[in-house]
């Protein structure tokens, strides 16, 4: 199920903003280059705490990441893989610009 979050120019370019999303806290990042958005789940697995909206955006080898604010690990932004321990996986949720608003779908990816 899709869900309107929010507007594009709500967003800072190249950074997070947490929303909740069904009951469900979703780190949102903007990237204005390739004009893309992402959306995980704001929840850090490494520090137990809701803060990867707050996390660094960037880019390792070609892919979109997001470095948590707590221990610096490495999550990559479309699949949500750990970089440094490929065993540990955050949530990610389908994400679309679709008329200058941002729409998120609240199940996750497999």
């Amino acid at each position: 199920m899709w869900i309107d979050v929010c507007g594009i120019d709500d967003l800072q370019p190249d950074s997070g903003v947490c929303a909740l999303v069904e009951g469900l806290q979703v780190a949102i990042f903007y990237l204005p280059g390739p004009q893309a958005v992402y959306a995980v789940g704001n929840f850090d697995p490494f520090s137990g705490a809701n803060v990867l909206s707050r996390g660094i955006v960037g880019d390792l080898g070609g892919q979109p990441m997001v470095a948590s604010p707590m221990y610096k690990q490495h999550f990559n932004l479309a699949t949500g893989v750990c970089l440094e321990d490929d065993n540990v996986k955050i949530p990610v949720y389908g994400s679309v610009i679709d008329d200058r608003r941002v729409l998120i779908n609240s199940k996750a990816k497999p």
